[in-house]
């Protein structure tokens, strides 16, 4: 298993307080997918870019879809612009091959035989050794966690979460927080605005 798919199995966790947003989360995936990299030594991280290191191709195929997406030649990819490009769709894209996989069934809500199917999690070994991993405190997996709120709510004031004790790796988590406070910050833009425009046709 990998972080990233440690990530949205606890993201899709039935007890989590709150639902966790898709753009917030296909963020996360993406800052997780570049965490497992690192430790696989397929890339490596100088400043603020993503640097390819070693040829070795991940067994995890969307892992592999993320290593081949790495820009091989300078100028390099920031880790910024990493999470939005990747990130794009990337929680949809993680629920299609877990259900593909078996981690993932479909199952209608209500009682009617037509109703809405709902996504939930199949008691695997997958999915309780991401569970183990939550519940052990693993801090990589905590700070991702806590990026998209799930350890209680998110504030524009949360630091990432508990040191994962590798200036690199705190350098990519740091950057998801970042990165989902500003998607945050162009959600409430918009609502301000759609709210703005509405008055104005509804007048006085």
């Amino acid at each position: 298993m990998t972080t990233a798919k440690d990530l949205f199995i606890i993201s899709m966790d039935p007890a989590s307080e709150r639902p966790v947003g898709q753009g917030d989360l296909s963020l996360a995936l993406a800052g997780a997918e570049l965490l497992d990299l690192l430790d696989a030594g397929t890339i490596t991280v100088d400043g603020d870019l993503v640097v390819p290191g070693g040829s070795s191709v991940p067994d995890d195929r969307l892992l592999a879809a993320a290593a081949a997406g790495i820009t091989r030649q300078p100028p390099h990819e920031r880790i910024e612009d990493w999470l939005w490009r990747r990130g794009r769709d990337l929680a949809a894209a993680y629920q299609d091959a877990l259900e593909e996989d078996g981690e993932l069934t479909r199952k209608r809500s209500g009682l009617l035989p037509f109703g809405p199917k709902e996504v939930e999690l199949v008691d695997t070994p997958a999915r309780r050794r991401a569970v183990a991993r939550r519940e052990e405190g693993d801090p990589v997996l905590a700070s991702l966690a806590s990026a998209v709120g799930l350890d209680g709510e998110r504030s524009d004031d949360d630091e990432p979460g508990p040191g994962p004790g590798d200036e690199t790796v705190t350098t990519v988590v740091a950057t998801v927080h970042e990165a989902v406070m500003e998607l945050e910050a162009v959600r409430q833009r918009r609502t301000i605005e759609n709210t703005a425009f509405a008055n104005v046709w509804r007048g006085p």
